[in-house]
């Protein structure tokens, strides 16, 4: 197996956004072109709503867990969660993320307030050099799909200069884990996902 690379990746959002799938698929792409890979454990409440985060550390590793500062991509697919996982960044990580909010009801019964997505976003460039805020639920619509939101995040993050694995390979990968029916949308939202980020 290839090694020689060493790449950590965490995922965080909230259920029923494709996180897991998402995680599977970088998986494959990255043993596909034949790197060792190991992935944590779904942290959270998967189902639709709650919280979720994974782990994929791409390389020689032996644990599954992404230890703090040792990020080297934050890909978000809700900006509070973002927040949540920022213990796991230092300062040149690659953070990507959905600009579009999730707001949970526990927040809103509380009566607390979410933070505004220009306060979040201009808190993370004052505190980090790579940030990509990213409108991937309107990319996803325009795939044919808010259910393609995880792949316009993929092909956002293979947009980044130093991510270790190549489209084609995720796109072989997505294929190969999601019916042929959804592969022409999902293509189109990497394909929408990548130029996000090359316009940036």
């Amino acid at each position: 197996m290839n090694s020689e690379i060493n790449y950590n990746i965490y995922i965080s959002g909230v259920g029923g956004q494709g996180i897991i799938k998402t995680s599977v698929i970088i998986g494959e792409a990255a043993m596909n072109e034949g790197y060792d890979v190991v992935m944590s454990e779904i942290h959270g409440m998967s189902q639709r709503g709650g919280s979720v985060s994974t782990e994929l550390k791409i390389g020689g590793y032996k644990s599954s867990i992404v230890e703090n500062s040792k990020a080297d991509m934050i890909l978000g697919f809700e900006p509070i969660e973002v927040l949540r996982g920022l213990n796991k960044s230092n300062k040149d990580s690659k953070i990507i993320f959905n600009d579009f909010p999730i707001i949970p009801s526990t927040l809103t019964q509380t009566g607390e307030t979410y933070p505004s997505i220009d306060e979040i976003t201009s808190n993370l460039k004052d505190n980090f050099e790579n940030v990509y805020p990213i409108k991937a639920t309107n990319l996803a619509k325009d795939a044919g799909s808010v259910l393609s939101l995880n792949m316009v995040l993929l092909g956002a993050a293979v947009a980044i200069k130093d991510f270790p694995l190549s489209r084609e390979s995720v796109e072989i990968a997505m294929k190969n884990n999601l019916a042929p029916k959804f592969h022409e949308m999902n293509l189109k939202a990497i394909e929408l996902g990548y130029n996000a980020v090359k316009e940036l």
